[in-house]
């Protein structure tokens, strides 16, 4: 092959040390970009979320690479993201107020089955998106929810309420039933 071609391939067009340097700011200004976003972007509840986050990472491209194009180049800066990563991840892991400031805490969105109306509305989600998010874990509708929560994460975690009125339904009828053989097994004797 010619050496033009793996020049072009394998020599970065900027220093390494700035191939490492512009994923570090690239990541420190998204981890805190997300967070003061709040957690409904990292939930991707709802296609213009998803759309704003795919697009998010096409911008800050060129800020990670630069006028780059070489396999070298996009080599380190993915190292470099991977490694940032995984020491932050690390770290936060071994202090946790740090990491419980960085995540945030959770969020009732449902207490004691009633909507949190306010923090909905501080947290952007709709009685809509929460019915959406409670039939995908199973619920078929947030009347059988006792708790919801909205984890650091993005997730929201449904608690039912216990028993449920299908539960009671099923326990009346084994307890009738019950009732049934005890008679007929009096009856034979």
């Amino acid at each position: 092959m010619d050496a033009a071609i793996w020049r072009d391939l394998l020599h970065p067009d900027i220093s390494i040390a700035e191939k490492m340097i512009r994923p570090i700011l690239v990541y420190l200004f998204l981890v805190v970009s997300l967070r003061l976003a709040g957690k409904r972007e990292l939930a991707q509840l709802n296609p213009f979320d998803l759309v704003v986050l795919l697009t998010l990472s096409n911008t800050v491209q060129n800020a990670i690479i630069g006028n780059d194009n070489s396999v070298t180049g996009g080599i380190v800066g993915a190292t470099t993201l991977l490694v940032v990563n995984y020491v932050v991840v690390r770290f936060l892991y071994s202090h946790e107020k740090l990491d419980r400031m960085v995540e945030g805490g959770a969020e009732l969105l449902i207490d004691n089955g009633k909507l949190c109306h306010d923090r909905l509305r501080k947290e952007l989600i709709t009685i809509t998106e929460l019915e959406e998010a409670a039939h995908k874990q199973g619920f078929a509708s947030l009347d059988l929810v006792e708790r919801a929560i909205l984890e650091p994460g993005g997730t929201i975690c449904f608690i039912g309420k216990q028993p449920q009125p299908e539960e009671e339904r099923f326990q009346e009828v084994l307890q009738r039933l019950d009732a049934i053989a005890r008679d007929v097994a009096n009856l034979k004797h």
